[in-house]
């Protein structure tokens, strides 16, 4: 007798288990694929740098250290760019490889080109877009390094334009 003190039929439970699981794997698997699609990168580490990077030439570096207002030492590289082709540099990117003593990478920073202007009572280092770098002209450069690891050398970096922007 189907009445009111009768239980209902039970469902089964494991069909209604299986339903939210497979739900929530094919969710994951979702995000997995869009994840790897949009991080995924073409392999530009390979490439050639611009064509009009051989123009700029790097000379009298000189390296310096001092520490900020909150105690963290920042360290300099100073030197002189030669634009050494026939265009106007606005923009560049070098790609500054410290080693360690056995000669081995340490680290790898690509920094933007800073020209070093002295409009006022210190120099300042201003993008090349502020102060291009007309052709076979020489200025003054700055990189600027907030943290240099322990395991470097101490002998200059190694530097590498890696981007270019010319007029």
């Amino acid at each position: 007798m189907g009445g009111l003190l009768q239980p209902a039929p039970a469902k089964d439970d494991r069909d209604s288990n299986w339903r939210p699981i497979m739900l929530g794997v094919v969710l994951v698997v979702i995000v997995v694929v869009i994840a790897s699609l949009l991080l995924r990168t073409d392999s530009k580490i390979a490439n050639e740098p611009p064509a009009y990077a051989a123009n700029l030439k790097f000379s009298d570096m000189k390296m310096s250290a001092a520490e900020n207002f909150v105690g963290a030492t920042v360290t300099y590289l100073d030197g002189t760019v030669t634009n050494s082709g026939d265009k106007t540099v606005s923009h560049a990117v070098v790609s500054v490889t410290f080693k360690d003593s056995l000669g081995q990478i340490a680290q790898v920073e690509d920094v933007p080109l800073r020209i070093l202007q002295t409009s006022g009572p210190y120099p300042e280092a201003v993008d090349l877009r502020a102060a291009p770098l007309t052709p076979a002209q020489s200025k003054p450069f700055r990189l600027i390094f907030e943290h240099v690891t322990a395991d470097w050398n101490h002998e200059y970096p190694e530097l590498k334009v890696t981007d270019v922007s010319v007029k």
